[in-house]
């Protein structure tokens, strides 16, 4: 991310501006995608070649805000006794018997659609729908379910072979516009039992092979270039979650991908990495609105450096990679360590070292003298502008990295 795209814009050459615009932003972007569509994109580009700023910064402003606000619903339905529920359990990281958790059990407990809402999250749902077979169920259960315009996708659950009538709900999602995916569940079991009664040949590849043959036999008659998912109900970082949770992810439309990215659970690095991306983005976007009005005369760029409020950023930032107090103790109890120890590998807790951290001071002193040079604008404010945009990126990487080194320490552990 270069910094230097808040330079203020030549009026005379608005054209190389919007150029740089569009070549900076695709590079902040991660490989999953962004915040802003194609379309908000080329809108911006489009006021900025036209010297229309305000413009520029108002579909910006909608972006953010969509991003913010957007809603995302997840049906996940499939067979009766499929291990739904413990499913939903994963995708919302909490345990089976924490309080709000999806009830899970060795007889069929969905009898209707329930909603679950992300702890983290309300604007998310996971939606537990009844499984074909239960003695509640519907002659045809999924008809009117497929057809009902707030679920953004079907997640199709099965704990051994997808049948035929998995593959014709898929056919039927597709035709109303929605995606879909096949999810294989207790793996894991099948690993186990295939070990158990046959240890001198067992190979594990083979077997996880074997399982997605059998998955894809009756979904290829009917669904073209089936994709089935193995994953594991209780050690998600097995098998194919993580491939999962990507592909949904690039899937998503771009208003709905920043806050999904915020819910991933610290399961990889990757996943880390995805999340300092999409944050990174969501500063700079407000970073580089800001500097724009700043070259409105009734919109002087002003912004007073509290440093309550700059602690409340960071805490945020250590919410978003589970490393807020809740979070910590709960790694901690699960570990069957102190939260000490857990702390103490985290250097996002020392705020008033990030505050004055010599690197971050140089860097607003550069850009404001820049800035000031320019316009006019009082020193005094641009430095302070500078200086929170800089302290946000100090305090992003200094979380990832901390979270980095917690997974591992909960790696090594385990």
């Amino acid at each position: 991310m270069d910094p230097l795209l808040l330079h203020p814009m030549e009026k005379n050459d608005m054209k190389q501006q919007a150029s740089k615009f569009r070549s900076w932003y695709k590079t902040l972007v991660g490989r999953l995608g962004g915040i802003l569509s194609q379309v908000s994109l080329e809108r911006i580009v489009k006021g900025i070649e036209k010297g229309q700023l305000k413009e520029a910064t108002d579909e910006i402003e909608r972006s953010l805000q969509r991003s913010k606000n957007a809603t995302l619903n997840v049906a996940v339905i499939g067979q009766s006794g499929s291990g739904k529920s413990s499913f939903i359990n994963v995708l919302r990281g909490i345990g089976h018997e924490e309080t709000g958790s999806a009830s899970v059990g060795v007889v069929p407990t969905t009898t209707k659609k329930t909603p679950y809402p992300h702890p983290k999250c309300p604007h998310v749902t996971f939606w537990d729908l009844p499984g074909t077979g239960t003695p509640k169920s519907l002659p045809n259960p999924y008809q009117e379910l497929v057809g009902d315009d707030k679920y953004d996708f079907f997640i199709i659950i099965s704990s051994s072979r997808f049948s035929s009538n998995d593959a014709l709900l898929a056919q039927e999602i597709q035709e109303n516009g929605k995606k879909f995916y096949f999810v294989r569940t207790k793996v894991d079991s099948d690993l186990y039992n295939e070990k158990k009664s046959k240890p001198r040949s067992f190979k594990k590849e083979t077997v996880l092979q074997q399982i997605r043959d059998n998955c894809l036999i009756n979904l290829s008659r009917i669904v073209s270039e089936p994709t089935v998912f193995l994953v594991s109900n209780f050690e998600p970082k097995k098998f194919d979650f993580l491939k999962l949770q990507e592909t949904v992810l690039q899937e998503l439309p771009d208003e709905k991908r920043y806050t999904s990215v915020l819910l991933l659970p610290n399961l990889s690095e990757s996943f880390i990495e995805m999340k300092r991306d999409i944050i990174k983005e969501k500063v700079w976007l407000q970073a580089f609105k800001a500097a724009i009005l700043a070259f409105f005369p009734i919109m002087p760029l002003c912004c007073v450096f509290n440093l309550s409020e700059q602690e409340e950023c960071l805490k945020l930032y250590q919410g978003h990679f589970g490393l807020d107090e809740d979070s910590v103790s709960q790694i901690a109890q699960e570990l069957g360590t102190s939260e000490q120890e857990i702390t103490s590998l985290m250097k996002s807790t020392d705020f008033n070292s990030l505050v004055e951290d010599d690197s971050t001071i140089a860097n607003v002193k550069k850009f404001a003298e820049i800035i000031f040079s320019i316009t006019g604008l009082p020193q005094s404010s641009v430095f302070q502008f500078y200086k929170v945009y800089f302290l946000h990126l100090k305090f992003i990487d200094t979380v990832a990295e901390d979270a980095k080194r917690v997974l591992a320490k909960i790696e090594e552990m385990k």
